[in-house]
């Protein structure tokens, strides 16, 4: 409510209001613009490749980390979906700093856990809270009964489909490395806002020299010996990770999704800012 100014729209006076405070006062409608943001983090075992000082599965932690925040300082539900070949853990989309705090929690226990094997854990009880540890605990056995290995990003899409009753902003951390899921992807943008965030590492695009060395398939299991001393394997690693890179892009152009490119031996919030900069520009025309 507000005082009643000379060009008003005599319509939206609130004569109730008016009668009350002997003066005429108008009503003024604010639009809602709250949002429902679901952070879809995929956590199979492809995202422990890192080749610098943080892991793949580290930069999509942060990112989730910095998306949850901004959603809470913008009066948004925020909800987190953790994945690799099935739904591992789901918290609905709720408001509060409490909430975007366990959000966080969350993906950051999860985060290293499996940055860390249960053999190679580098803390101990005395160097966090009972509580948490004994969080680091559970999940640690959970790792250990079902292992992460193989990425289902049509699941998780399905499983979004289930459980999400309206329109939601929907963002997709992974490393895409994965095949089947383009149609379901294409489904899900015809009624979500969705956002693919894919998690690159330089090493995945060049190879430096080394002679030979043993690659292992972080999902399959399947080893291969390759001479990285090879300019034409160099080469054709280039080619094919551009080459993946790009039929990613179109793709999700063709489903009406946006992309966000995030290399995790880089700042993470730069393409962040850059994407919310593009939105506003697009917003604006």
């Amino acid at each position: 409510m507000r005082p009643y100014v000379p060009g008003d729209d005599v319509r939206t006076i609130d004569w109730n209001v008016t009668a009350r405070m002997g003066e005429p006062y108008v009503k003024r409608y604010v639009e809602e613009r709250e949002l429902t943001v679901l952070l879809l983090v995929d956590i199979s075992a492809s995202l422990d490749f890192g080749s610098a000082h943080r892991s793949k599965l580290d930069a999509a932690v942060e990112l989730s980390a910095l998306l949850a925040f901004s959603a809470i300082e913008n009066d948004d539900k925020v909800g987190l979906l953790l994945f690799h070949g099935a739904a591992e853990e789901y918290i609905p989309p709720r408001k509060g700093q409490k909430h975007a705090l366990r959000i966080v929690r969350e993906v950051f226990a999860r985060g290293a856990d499996a940055a860390v094997g249960p053999t190679e854990r580098k803390w101990s009880p005395l160097d966090v809270p009972r509580a948490v540890w004994n969080k680091f605990r559970r999940l640690r056995e959970t790792t250990r009964a079902e292992p992460r290995r193989a990425t289902s990003i049509a699941h998780a899409l399905d499983f979004c489909h289930r459980v999400l009753p309206r329109r939601t902003v929907l963002f997709l951390i992974s490393d895409f490395l994965d095949e089947g899921y383009v149609d379901v992807l294409r489904s899900a943008s015809r009624r979500h806002d969705v956002v693919s965030v894919v998690v690159t590492d330089e090493r995945e695009l060049s190879f430096d020299s080394a002679g030979l060395i043993t690659l292992e398939d972080a999902e399959t299991g399947a080893t291969r010996m390759v001479d990285t001393a090879s300019p034409a394997f160099r080469d054709a690693v280039a080619e094919q990770g551009a080459a993946r890179l790009a039929a990613l892009e179109t793709q999700l152009r063709g489903s009406n999704v946006d992309l966000v490119r995030v290399d995790a031996t880089r700042p993470v919030f730069e393409p962040l800012v850059r994407f919310f900069d593009m939105r506003k520009r697009r917003q604006r025309r």
